[in-house]
């Protein structure tokens, strides 16, 4: 058979490139273009279409960064055109290879009625089909100028990631704006011809099914005339009409596909963009949901639906009639498509709570599955948040962009750390862009590694970010795919119809136990510190703020503030978003979430300070009131407000011979050396040295950081090859409070300061950078001297181990890891903890020492970087750290000091003694909220967990008259009837089993 395949795909490719794909539009006239540009952020849309315009002509630039521009366009209908199908084409300018990432428009009616969103791949409007000939037509454009970031070479420097930087140039070149007819034959023709010669192309040489596609292909463009496209696409589509109608195989993999966009809810634009991004996705998702009957969408990430139902009301009326239908689909049931590793216990835990509750609220409608698609890797706490949140389902697809290990399943159960397990899904397009090409249709059915137990998996498809969701190219290839031979299957379907047949047809899918570690994206563990000291410090003030309001309206009926709580929550939520706690977002973003983390910061401390005026009593009585919010005793105070006289041991300071100073406080030495170093810290009641020998610990560090891509998300192993120990000090004195020491030093083009000092059993170290370093990476080490094969960083109510070897290449890959209050390591009998008030990012090495065999853990916290992509200042400027170095520290020690220093305690003028709400006499047990329940009634809702990693059984007392307790889900909806005596209940919970009880009064 003589092999001529490559030169008839050569052949379909010019003919569609060059003579059908230009005949979907075979006549066309111009429209009049008119445009005023708002002066300012985007307005009303009242006010944008009552503007007076200019004349503007195709050809024109247009379009300063972040600017909006209001273009109206103005034209009638040929009468010769009658009884066609007219279309107008506006071409703002867009460079259709970066759908979703450059400029953007809505269109609407002259009566403000949205019609459609306009994007790379999606720049048609329907005028008429068909139309009568002669109608007027007016339709105006809100035109977003967003200024494309991610470009052709992604890693360049740019200003235009900030309005105050951006410029005014403008940014696009208006391209077309036509009336124009639609031949739909045509068009059908493009779509035949696409599916088949990319089916074609992903067949087996050899196969009898790709040369029956080709004759076909062949015969098709032998009857297209050339000159007369739209007289013979009839014909030509005739040749493929066999081909198309042979079914699929039996035995074919099985596509859900599901109507997506993926829209982040801030990234490379700020948040305001986003709002709209949402408002033009979803007015183009309700148009093509009315045009196509099998087709269906989901959304996630409930702020985005509320942020239409609050802008775009007219938008709203829409996708609530669709969602009533069933075809517009809320799913994953949380706030935002958050980062699931950074987020603290109780932070968690209301993403599902506030997304959960939106949907209910608005549309009755409950999620089973959480949707995760683009999140950076899943914190090994997760499945039982997922379960408590009354869910029972993940999907997400990034752990394909691992680096290093191919994750082995696609369809498996996710076991958390108290043995909660959660039917989880991959999906095996590998991407949540899905296009319905078909080399995404052929990756998926050969990717898919489940065969021969499991057949289906999920396909999201359509553009994201603002591409504007699925187009109506891809719902005809989806449908010509419905069951076509050499093909998987592709059938529109929700969610929770995928996961229902994915779960019957396997019923015991393989486990993966422990955390889905994303092999990449490593930095965003660091990026942006005042973005995750944000974030940390506005999840402590909400525990204090919930505490202390609850306190108040139980002990003197101060005013719980429901609202203004539910408001912060949501605010903290979307910043958790996986693009802004990150650090991966442009300078516009953090810059105006470091305000909005102080705006959070002040408006918690007036509930906190209110609440505490409230309780504590006669300012005037010469009194101080200690408050403690940590969920374990301190000085004598357990979670309420005492007259605590506990003076903190005293430290004696003393010079150190050869130079530096010793610290000693009967329980803990430490001798920091002439250049600051602690060389040793000394476990005095253990006899125990905890710095490796021979070693420095407080040891700051510096690396090179140019990662080989994505500059502000990846740290790659490499950059271990070059360290700087920065061991030269300005100053080592003792420090301002008593028993310090101070330690100045400098470097490049910055300079720290730190604070040494003990606090019982634990070595404070307060450090202060002015960071003015690029493309470095700053570490502050600890070398312990401990034997350990694992180690424990904090994760949500509990804690998950990692290997501090690298025996596997799984091991090997987590050379960047997460920890949330502490990390702590151990050989039997003792052990160290290392606990941090912001920082998240640590790594782990382990060596042996030639001199003695004894082992060094060195363990390094993760401070400062200085990528230049998005945000070419990123970290510039002062920060403030706080960590501190636990001696002998058990695990539950570094659970109560990573309280503690998160959680400090606060003085209040009064005398009144302040009882706890609630105690638990087993501090295994760890309350992470008390608060008043949602629904308004005044019951107090108490959540906890087992924080040790062991079974452990308690007794939870309430410091008011109960008249009845319940378990509850995180909605705070009864689950069970615990036995209750007076105003205690027994508790026996599994090792980081999560409790919510909800207590009547």
């Amino acid at each position: 058979m003589h092999d001529d395949r490559n030169l008839v795909e050569a052949r379909l490719k010019r003919v569609l490139d060059e003579r059908i794909r230009p005949a979907v539009y075979p006549e066309a006239v111009p429209l009049e273009v008119t445009v005023w540009h708002a002066p300012g952020e985007p307005v009303p849309v009242a006010e944008g279409l009552a503007a007076v315009p200019e004349p503007i002509a195709v050809g024109d630039r247009w379009g300063a960064p972040w600017g909006t521009s209001w273009f109206t366009v103005t034209g009638t209908v040929p009468v010769e055109w009658a009884g066609r199908s007219v279309e107008a084409i506006l071409d703002l300018g867009f460079d259709e290879n970066m759908p979703g990432f450059q400029c953007e428009g809505l269109v609407y009616r002259p009566d403000g009625t949205p019609v459609k969103g306009l994007n790379p791949r999606n720049q048609w409007v329907r005028v008429g089909a068909p139309v009568e000939g002669g109608e007027e037509v007016r339709l105006h454009v809100e035109a977003a100028s967003n200024p494309v970031i991610l470009d052709y070479h992604p890693f360049l420097p740019t200003k235009l990631g900030d309005k105050e930087t951006a410029g005014t140039e403008p940014q696009y070149r208006l391209a077309r704006m036509d009336l124009a007819v639609f031949d739909e034959v045509v068009w059908q023709l493009v779509i035949d011809l696409e599916v088949l010669g990319e089916l074609m192309r992903e067949l087996p040489v050899e196969g009898a099914r790709r040369w029956e596609i080709l004759r076909a292909v062949e015969r098709a463009l032998d009857a297209v005339d050339l000159q007369d496209v739209n007289g013979t696409a009839a014909a030509a589509r005739e040749h493929l009409a066999g081909v198309l109608a042979t079914p699929a195989e039996p035995s074919a993999h099985r596509i859900s596909a599901v109507g997506h966009a993926h829209i982040d809810s801030a990234w490379l634009w700020p948040l305001r963009e986003t709002v709209r991004k949402v408002a033009r996705t979803t007015s183009n998702m309700t148009a093509l949901l009315e045009d196509e009957p099998d087709f269906v969408f989901a959304m996630s990430q409930a702020q985005q639906w509320a942020w239409v139902k609050e802008h775009r009301p007219e938008v709203w009326a829409r996708v609530t009639k669709a969602v009533a239908a069933g075809r517009f689909v809320p799913t994953g049931g949380m706030w935002v498509e958050s980062d699931t590793n950074m987020p603290g216990s109780e932070a968690m835990a209301r993403q599902f709570v506030h997304g959960k509750r939106f949907f209910l609220d608005e549309f009755g409608i409950e999620n089973d599955e959480v949707w995760l698609p683009d999140t950076f890797g899943f914190a090994a706490g997760l499945p039982q948040i997922i379960k408590a949140a009354g869910a029972k389902r993940l999907l997400t697809q990034k752990i394909s962009w691992s680096q290093t290990n191919k994750f082995p399943h696609h369809t498996f159960l996710w076991e958390g750390i108290d043995g909660t397990r959660i039917f989880t899904h991959f999906p095996p397009v590998d991407t949540y862009n899905c296009s319905m090409k078909g080399s995404e249709i052929a990756h998926a059915a050969r990717n898919f590694k489940d065969k021969g137990v499991a057949r289906h998996s999920l396909a999201p498809t359509g553009w994201g970010d603002g591409g504007g969701g699925t187009t109506r190219e891809m719902v005809a290839k989806a449908a010509r795919l419905r069951d076509l031979e050499g093909s998987a299957t592709v059938t529109w379907e929700t969610p929770a119809d995928f996961f229902a047949k994915a779960e019957a047809e396997y019923p015991n899918p393989p486990v993966w136990v422990g955390e889905l570690y994303l092999e990449l994206h490593r930095a965003t563990l660091t990026s942006q510190a005042k973005t995750k000291q944000g974030n940390r410090r506005s999840e402590s003030l909400l525990r204090e703020a919930e505490l202390w309001a609850a306190t108040a309206a139980v002990r003197t009926g101060h005013p719980y503030p429901y609202e203004q709580l539910d408001r912060i929550w949501k605010t903290v939520l979307l910043h958790q978003f996986h693009d802004i706690l990150p650090g991966s977002s442009i300078a516009w973003v953090h810059r105006e979430a470091e305000r909005t983390y102080a705006a959070v910061a002040a408006e918690l401390g007036g509930v906190i300070d209110a609440a505490q005026r409230a309780l504590a009593g006669d300012p005037s009585s010469g009194g101080q009131l200690v408050f403690n919010a940590a969920p374990h005793a301190r000085h004598g105070v357990a979670a309420g407000g005492a007259s605590a006289a506990v003076a903190e041991r005293a430290t004696d300071l003393r010079p150190r011979d050869g130079g530096g100073y010793v610290l000693d406080n009967g329980l803990l030495r430490v001798e920091i050396d002439e250049h600051g170093l602690v060389r040793s810290a000394y476990d005095l009641a253990a006899e125990r040295e905890t710095v490796a020998p021979g070693r420095a610990a407080n040891l700051l560090q510096i690396h090179p950081d140019f990662p080989n891509m994505w500059d502000a998300w990846d740290v790659d192993e490499f950059y271990r090859n070059t360290v700087t120990d920065l061991v030269d000090a300005d100053e080592v004195a003792p420090g301002d409070e008593p028993g310090s020491v101070r330690v100045v030093r400098s470097f490049g083009s910055s300079k720290a300061v730190q604070s040494l000092s003990l606090s019982g059993k634990r070595l404070d170290i307060r450090t202060e950078v002015d960071w003015h370093e690029t493309e470095k990476f700053l570490k502050l080490a600890f070398p312990l001297d401990v034997h350990a094969e694992r180690y424990a960083s904090e994760s949500q109510y509990g804690h998950a181990h990692r290997a501090t070897h690298t025996n596997t290449s799984w091991e090997a890959a987590k050379f960047e890891a997460c920890n949330h209050r502490f990390v702590h390591m151990e050989e039997p009998g003792w052990g160290v903890a290392l606990v941090t008030d912001s920082t998240y990012g640590h790594d782990v090495t382990r060596t042996v020492r030639a001199e003695d065999s004894g082992t060094t853990t060195t363990l390094r916290i993760s401070l400062l970087r200085a990528p230049r992509f998005p945000d070419p200042e990123t970290d510039q400027g002062v920060h403030r750290f706080h960590h501190a170095l636990v001696p002998g520290a058990t695990i539950g020690d570094a659970v109560r000091e990573g309280y503690f220093v998160n959680l400090p305690e606060r003085r209040v003028p009064g005398a009144a003694e302040v009882p706890p709400l609630v105690t638990i006499d087993n501090d295994a047990v760890v309350v992470t909220a008390v608060k008043l329940a949602d629904d308004g009634s005044g019951d107090v809702i108490v959540r906890f967990h087992e924080a040790h990693g062991g079974r452990a059984r308690a007794t939870l007392t309430a410091g008011f008259p109960v008249t009845g307790v319940s378990a509850t889900d995180l909605l705070e909806r009864p689950l069970a009837q615990p036995r209750r005596e007076g105003n205690t209940v027994a508790l026996a919970l599994r090792p980081f089993e999560l409790v919510t009880l909800r207590l009547s009064r």
